[in-house]
Formats: structure tokens, sequence, C-alpha cells
């Protein structure tokens, strides 16, 4: 009729959520290939480049594996992909209902300790930036960071009011990166243990997060959290 609006083209997203139903009744089974490229175009009736951005998407969940000239096959045992973002300490503070504050207590360009210079492979030469801050939750500490920057790698740091913005948001806000390490250890408060208002024998969850730009090394932070921190994570 007059006047009717054309059906909308589908989406990559409405195919692969398809797509998905289909692996997840075994429409496609375990191990077997699915149609090409060609063949789910005409059948969902659009741009080829449309269906590759869907499988893509699949692929990169872990559901689907794309070899050239080999084809596309489900896989046999799908595995999630994890993802983490680098979380700013404020935006978690804020989410969970509280006023976030902040304290720099240690700037300094050095030369740091040979564990810091194997961690980010340097040579030995460099001089970092080595940060203590502590970060706060309704007035309370919440986290104390010891944190190293390459300052070859992130030189526009120096320039960074860090009295006023903490180098976990200044870094996440200003400095990309393309892979990083994360470990998560049970420690003993130790040394942080007079910043956090705990003793030095009370267990902390304590993360150790390295970051990079390609080869070159961005930041070593070691992060340790007050007594009553709870980590929540959604899969």
């Amino acid at each position: 009729m007059q006047g009717e609006a054309p059906d909308a083209p589908i989406t990559w997203q409405a195919i692969r959520d398809r797509m998905m139903q289909r692996i997840r009744t075994r429409a496609y089974a375990p191990g077997s290939l699915i149609p090409n490229e060609v063949e789910l175009a005409t059948e969902f009736d659009c741009a080829r480049a449309t269906v590759n951005r869907a499988l893509q998407d699949l692929a990169a969940s872990g559901f689907l594996d794309r070899r050239r000239k080999a084809g596309t096959r489900v896989m046999e045992a799908p595995r999630r992909k994890v993802t983490l973002d680098i979380p700013q300490i404020r935006n978690e503070v804020e989410a969970r209902g509280q006023t976030y504050g902040y304290r720099l207590l240690l700037r300094e360009t050095i030369t740091p300790p040979e564990a810091v210079t194997q961690t980010l492979h340097l040579s030995g030469r460099e001089r970092l930036l080595h940060v203590h801050s502590l970060h706060l939750a309704d007035g309370v500490p919440h986290m104390f960071e010891d944190r190293w920057i390459v300052l070859d790698t992130v030189p526009a740091i120096e320039g960074a009011d860090l009295e006023y913005v903490s180098p976990n948001e200044w870094l996440v806000r200003e400095s990309p990166y393309t892979h990083g390490t994360m470990e998560f250890q049970a420690v003993a408060a130790g040394t942080a243990a007079r910043h956090l208002g705990c003793a030095p024998e009370a267990p902390l969850l304590s993360i150790s997060r390295t970051t990079w730009m390609y080869t070159a090394a961005i930041t070593h932070v070691q992060e340790y959290f007050a007594p009553t921190f709870r980590l929540g994570m959604e899969l």
C-alpha cells in the first residue's frame, strides 16, 4: 500500500541472536560446520558484511571457531572469553552510594627497584613516577595503591595535577592500553596497614596489575583493599 514504510533491514545483533539460539538448541551441533556467509546472507536477506559482523561477535565470545578456507564450526566446548575493564575507583565507590575521596600520599621520580624493573621489562636505567594514593569511601579508607608509571611511555602525566585527580583516573582516561595482566592475592596488610587503619597482620585482598601499549610498559600498580572490601563480578 502507498505510504507503507519498507521493512527495516535485519541488524547484525538480530542475526547473532538467531545463530546463538541455533547453537543453544543444537540445531547447529557442537563441532559442526555452519552455513557460509553467502548462504546466511541469502537466508537473512542482508549484506554479507552484516552476517560477518554477527559471526565475528560469536567467535569473540567463544562460541564459534572461524578458520580461513576451512569454514566456521561450532565450538565443541564453548568458552566465554573474559574481558575486564580497568575500573575507576571513584565510579566503584559512587556506584555503592558512597561519597568518594582521594589523597595523594607520595609523588617522586626515581629509579625503580629491581622487582619493578623486571615486571615492566625495563633496562634499569629509566626513571619512573612513583605514587602512593589513598582512596576513601564516606571518608573511610577504601584502597591504598602503590603505583609505578613509565614516563617514557606516558610523559604527559608529569604535568598532571595528581593532588586533584588520582593516577588511576588519569591513566584510565588519558592512556589507552593494548593488553595487561592482573593477579589477585590474599595478603597480610603489612605496611599498608597504617593507611587502611587495620592491624599489620590483617588479611587483605590485593590486586597487582600491569598494562602495556604493545611492547611499551605503561604502569604497574599494587592495590590493597580495606578488610571489609568485597569483590563482585558479573559473568
